[in-house]
């Protein structure tokens, strides 16, 4: 019978999410592919550093155990199948069991995430995350230079998302954008009982929510958080969202305007999912962030 990923939580990565290749990835640009290909045979037997995702991969991985195996990783990178070999040998060097990858030269690699499974892509590229995005799957855009200080509690993953244009569809955001606040709040009161409709990171939630009830109270263990710029009384319309699609988050924080990065910092993500690029390059500061290329705040002109 044919190994099937159906059923698991599916991480696709690109390689220099999961490892800094960003020394590499400076020369690709500046030149072309056969000179970067070349630099990583010669680097082969050089173990790549670990990049901004990959403590997140390491915890993600902790949840498989004997035949348990709950979480698949795979690299889906735009790398050659060559310079593929030194990502494989890097993640065994740093001890992560990863059999699976998919290596496009150049191509964008978002076609293969059905074949996959995949219920999220990280990856440095922004044209990457938004093909992928538009093609109905989660997607971030991981900023490589995040702190990751907030690398702590072994036994539990923290992972914190924003809410308009990423865990819901950005409907409210459009009024705030061109109504401004006023309209915004007049907006969620009335419909305060209605669901609002689901954000590119629904299926990624949901899929840790299925994790997070399998887990044994002995093992690792998932928290979430949802921590947005809405305060009461727009608070209710996402906190009842949540309830309809019978999914719960560990903590949320309806701040109103205050800064996200002082709360990330007590909260000590694993990885933060927001929309808007301030709200990422503050977050990145303090814990692994990545951008989701969703909704009004990233339509292209």
């Amino acid at each position: 019978m044919a190994y099937s990923l159906s059923g698991k939580l599916v991480v696709a990565i690109s390689s220099r999410a999961l490892f800094d290749f960003e020394e590499e990835n400076n020369l690709f640009e500046s030149t072309d592919d056969s000179a970067y290909m070349k630099l990583q045979l010669e680097r082969l037997s050089i173990p790549a550093r670990t990049g901004v995702a990959f403590p997140l991969v390491k915890k993600l991985l902790a949840f498989n155990s004997g035949d348990e195996q709950r979480v698949e990783v795979v690299i889906l990178s735009r790398n050659d199948p060559v310079s593929g070999l030194r990502v494989f040998r890097s993640a065994a060097h740093h001890g992560l069991h990863l059999e699976r990858g998919v290596f496009t030269r150049g191509r964008p690699p978002y076609h293969y995430l059905r074949s996959l499974h995949a219920n999220l892509f990280l990856s440095a590229n922004e044209d990457d995350v938004r093909a992928t995005i538009d093609a109905g799957f989660p997607a971030a855009r991981v900023y490589p230079e995040s702190n990751t200080s907030a690398e702590s509690h072994p036994d539990e993953i923290r992972i914190a998302f924003d809410g308009d244009a990423v865990l819901f569809s950005d409907e409210a955001e459009q009024v705030f954008q061109n109504k401004g606040l006023e309209a915004f709040v007049d907006h969620e009161s009335k419909k305060v009982s209605v669901p609002l409709p689901p954000g590119p990171f629904k299926p990624l939630l949901e899929a840790l929510h299925r994790l997070q009830n399998q887990s044994s109270e002995q093992g690792m263990r998932i928290r979430t958080a949802l921590v947005t710029a809405r305060s009461a009384p727009a608070h209710e319309r996402a906190i009842r969202t949540l309830m309809d699609w019978g999914i719960e988050v560990d903590e949320a924080m309806f701040l109103g305007g205050l800064s996200k990065s002082d709360f990330l910092r007590e909260f000590e993500p694993d990885f933060f999912f927001d929309d808007q690029t301030g709200h990422c390059q503050a977050a990145a500061s303090v814990a692994p962030t990545g951008h989701v290329v969703s909704g009004i705040a990233n339509r292209q002109k």
